[in-house]
């Protein structure tokens, strides 16, 4: 909206109509990528300040408390009547600051707005079905939430790869990247693509979905790849930049960076509700919707693999699942693993929730500097 008010401004400023000196540099100011970040960072932060006591207390009225699963720590059942489905003012104070300062023409906001709003309501409909006790508490059946997370991937896969609709070059859009390594490795694919979308998709929406099971620690690590993403919309959306750095132009990318920096200051606001001992849980309507987005912006920018290293938490979070259920019970008919997912298995060993936690946002963080480092060493 704001965006659009800056043109506005420097149209009218160029016509005569309003003096120059007063207007044409707060014109400017809201046509840079940069003031405008700063200030959806800075407005995500206050919505979630303003609302978040309050949907803590209509959250905790209405009963929207969390039922923990037992998973053998000791710290499970403290988590029990914690209210949950904190993620909706994760997606409220990201969507109105983008909504306020995003260009509100770019597709790629339209499809990150999409993506948060989408995971969401399958986040919190499976809260929803957990804590309703009219039901079985066990939330949507997971082939049902997997066909639902894969309409969505299979729709962002027709919209990306089709000339006409795709936010990326043609060109580009099926050529596959890696970190540290300045070409395609596999130039235009085409439609193989797709089932690859798919792939990635499911992949990080649900290894976020599993990272969340102590306080504050999917979010930190959430917020780490969330930068790293932001910074890497800028760079390949700033045609001097790229260049620089040999990445290829793709036009419109850097108002990401605006997106980014809302969801980046509703997560820290979130952060101080959500910090231990949690007045509230993101439920699944936050971990879904930031495992939603975090895998549409991988695909969006062409970093999909860069999630492994900035993401590295939520990767290896859901292989000590995979490894522990598929191969282990299923396969070996024994476990491998004390507990799963790994956060279960360090706090069974005997390390204290707080210290799990912030050991994982310290590796998170050194992951995100390995994989802003990959912009250059290249």
């Amino acid at each position: 909206m704001f965006h659009l008010l800056g043109q506005y401004l420097g149209a009218i400023v160029d016509a005569g109509v309003l003096p120059a000196e007063q207007y044409e540099l707060f014109a400017r100011l809201l046509g840079y990528i940069s003031t405008r970040a700063i200030a959806a960072l800075l407005t995500s932060f206050v919505v979630t300040m303003l609302v978040g006591g309050r949907a803590i207390r209509w959250l905790h009225r209405h009963h929207m408390r969390d039922r923990v699963k037992e998973f053998g720590a000791l710290s499970a059942t403290d988590k029990r009547g914690t209210p949950t489905m904190g993620g909706i003012v994760i997606i409220a104070a990201t969507v109105l600051p983008t909504l306020l300062w995003c260009d509100l023409t770019n597709r790629f906001v339209h499809i990150a707005l999409a993506a948060i709003v989408w995971f969401g309501i399958l986040g919190a409909i499976d809260d929803y079905l957990k804590i309703n006790p009219v039901r079985s508490r066990r939330g949507l059946r997971p082939l049902h939430k997997l066909i639902l997370q894969g309409l969505f991937a299979l729709i962002l896969a027709a919209i990306y790869l089709s000339p006409e609709t795709s936010p990326v070059p043609p060109d580009m859009a099926s050529d596959w990247f890696v970190p540290f390594y300045k070409h395609a490795v596999f130039d235009d694919v085409g439609w193989w693509y797709l089932p690859y979308i798919v792939f990635v998709v499911l992949l990080i929406s649900n290894s976020v979905n599993l990272t969340d099971g102590m306080d504050g620690l999917a979010i930190m690590p959430a917020n780490f790849a969330v930068v790293v993403y932001g910074i890497v919309a800028y760079v390949i959306g700033n045609a001097v930049f790229a260049r620089y750095l040999q990445f290829g132009y793709v036009s419109g990318s850097g108002e990401l960076l605006i997106f980014c920096s809302a969801l980046f200051g509703a997560g820290m606001g979130f952060l101080w509700y959500n910090a231990y001992p949690a007045q509230v849980i993101m439920g699944d309507t936050g971990s879904m919707a930031l495992g939603g987005v975090l895998a549409t912006l991988a695909i969006m920018l062409k970093q999909e693999v860069l999630f492994v290293i900035v993401g590295g938490v939520f990767i290896a979070e859901a292989l000590s699942s995979l490894i522990q259920e598929k191969i282990g019970e299923n396969f070996l008919g024994r476990r491998i693993f004390y507990r799963a997912p790994l956060h279960h298995q360090m706090e069974y060993l005997g390390l204290a929730e707080t210290k799990v936690v912030i050991r994982m946002w310290i590796i998170a963080g050194i992951l995100a500097m390995v994989g802003l480092a990959s912009l250059k060493l290249r």
